[in-house]
């Protein structure tokens, strides 16, 4: 029987193609290391990954499968730079650290392509992004954004679209303008996670699965981690649990809340269709954003239906295709081989989160939408930290990132009211 993720509903698309996906044991008694890692998501396998290449002792504990979480079951996308536009982080932060956190993000993506070569992980890498307007009144905002990428960031790979362009290559009317970007593209990410594993596992990293912890401490100078079966003391930590977190520790749930996202996969569309005809990945304006792309094999990923309650949608597919059937009526009654869903953990000024939560025990989530490259490379900043260079990281550390309003108790029905207002003014 096909294994089912406990925490995410739904079976993914990704799952069935990602080819075997190794299981490891859980952790059953107690360890010493140098690094405890938990979380086994593109962060922490990243880390276990670089930190085992650099002849670190590693430990990586994940509650359930590698790539239950967002990690293996996200959109794909790896977008440039950071969540927010190039401008609106010079406008908050000025110039020059824009400009350096512009560059970390390009580099992060640079590093996971090159992971993956040097690594031989097919990732089934597509290149091409779409941002496209869903109002007349944003247009404007994308044509400045293109000229300030290409004159004040230094990145000439984005390009203007108008209506009849972006109508073109979307193949779809209902969209008013938008970006063009030849320099990123999407991913598999299900294969990604299982590549990145099986380099840390070569690497000497130890990888345990179904071990959730049950409790970190730091104190004396050392680390605990507490398990079901077993205790592991190290010198750090890296937290790499994102949405996923929970209760774990109280730092990171103030400052990260996971919010819902579910995707679709068509059957092939054939070679004739005219969606997408070149093979980009789409985002659009909205703030509960819409984002889809095309499969290898002509399949359309979408995904936008994001909840922010407790409760997944009871029939994943319905929802989709009501949203596939707004902007390709032709498609109004393609068949839906899977839906599923996944949480993903945002911050309030959609922003990545890294703290030092505990002494000698930092925390990175928060991708906000945005974690397929930085994520990994996050992982490489922490095995760089552990080394002794804790600057770049720094960059992200030193970002403004407020807790959530209402704290624990109100923080959920609070951001439910907040975002589904939000969520109304996309349609207005």
């Amino acid at each position: 029987m096909p294994y089912q993720s406990p925490i995410s509903p739904g079976r993914s698309w990704y799952e069935d193609t990602a080819g075997p996906r190794p299981e490891y044991p859980a952790l059953d008694g107690d360890r010493s290391c140098d690094v405890v890692i938990v979380g086994g998501g593109f962060t922490g396998l990243s880390a276990a990954a670089h930190l085992a290449k650099a002849g670190t002792d590693v430990v990586l504990i994940e509650a359930y499968r590698f790539g239950d979480g967002a990690s293996g079951r996200n959109g794909g996308q790896l977008g440039t730079g950071q969540r927010a536009w190039a401008e609106e982080m010079e406008a908050e932060y000025g110039f020059s650290r824009a400009k350096a956190l512009f560059d970390l993000a390009e580099e992060a993506k640079a590093h996971l392509l090159e992971f993956a070569a040097v690594n031989q992980i097919d990732i089934d890498y597509m290149p091409g992004q779409l941002s496209v307007a869903h109002k007349q009144r944003y247009v404007d905002d994308y044509k400045a954004h293109a000229e300030i990428m290409a004159s004040r960031f230094n990145y000439p790979h984005i390009a203007f679209m108008d209506a009849r362009e972006t109508a073109e290559r979307l193949g779809s009317t209902r969209y008013f303008g938008g970006t063009r970007d030849t320099g990123t593209g999407h991913i598999h990410p299900m294969k990604l996670v299982i590549g990145t594993a099986k380099v840390a596992t070569a690497a000497g990293a130890h990888l345990f699965e179904q071990t959730p912890s049950t409790g970190i401490t730091s104190s004396g100078g050392k680390v605990r981690v507490t398990t079901p079966r077993g205790t592991i003391t190290a010198q750090k930590c890296l937290i790499g649990v994102n949405a996923y977190g929970g209760t774990l520790e109280p730092v990171s749930a103030a400052h990260i809340m996971p919010i819902g996202s579910f995707i679709g996969a068509t059957v092939p569309l054939g070679v004739d269709s005219n969606v997408l005809p070149g093979g980009e990945a789409v985002d659009d304006s909205r703030f509960v954003v819409r984002y889809f792309r095309k499969s290898k094999d002509g399949r359309l990923l979408f995904g936008g239906r994001e909840i922010y309650g407790v409760n997944d949608p009871k029939d994943i597919h319905i929802h989709i295709r009501r949203q596939i059937s707004e902007l390709y009526p032709d498609l109004k009654d393609v068949e839906i081989t899977h839906g599923w869903g996944g949480y993903v953990g945002i911050t309030v000024p959609r922003k990545p989160f890294v703290r030092e939560v505990m002494p000698n025990v930092i925390s990175a989530g928060g991708y906000s939408g945005h974690g397929v490259m930085l994520s990994n490379f996050f992982g490489k900043l922490y095995a760089e930290t552990v080394a002794g260079n804790r600057d770049r990281l720094k960059l992200i550390e030193d970002l403004n990132i407020p807790a959530f309003p209402g704290g624990r108790r109100f923080r959920t029905p609070l951001l439910f009211l907040a975002l589904n207002w939000f969520a109304l003014r996309d349609r207005i």
